[in-house]
């Protein structure tokens, strides 16, 4: 199974929901948390160029966000990438 990165806001329903749904498929993932954290938004920002959470990353792929997590698993793909 493909690592899951996932960084994250406490507060964040979208980060909620993305969250929700890799659990339901049994994904265990690491969550980088940025509340509060200057640092760790730069690196996110330096990473995607977004400054938005959740940003997600299966393996060395970045997803992006909630929308296209979910997007990808409407289409059918989530799972193949999760388990590459």
């Amino acid at each position: 199974m493909a690592a899951v990165t996932i960084y994250t806001t406490r507060f964040c329903p979208f980060c909620v929901r993305a969250k929700h749904l890799l659990g339901s498929k049994g994904v265990q993932y690491s969550e980088v948390a940025v509340d509060g954290r200057q640092d760790l938004r730069q690196e996110l920002l330096q990473r995607t160029g977004q400054r938005t959470v959740p940003q997600i990353w299966i393996g060395d792929t970045h997803v992006g966000g909630c929308d296209e997590l979910f997007a990808l698993e409407r289409q059918g793909a989530l799972d193949a990438m999760l388990s590459a």
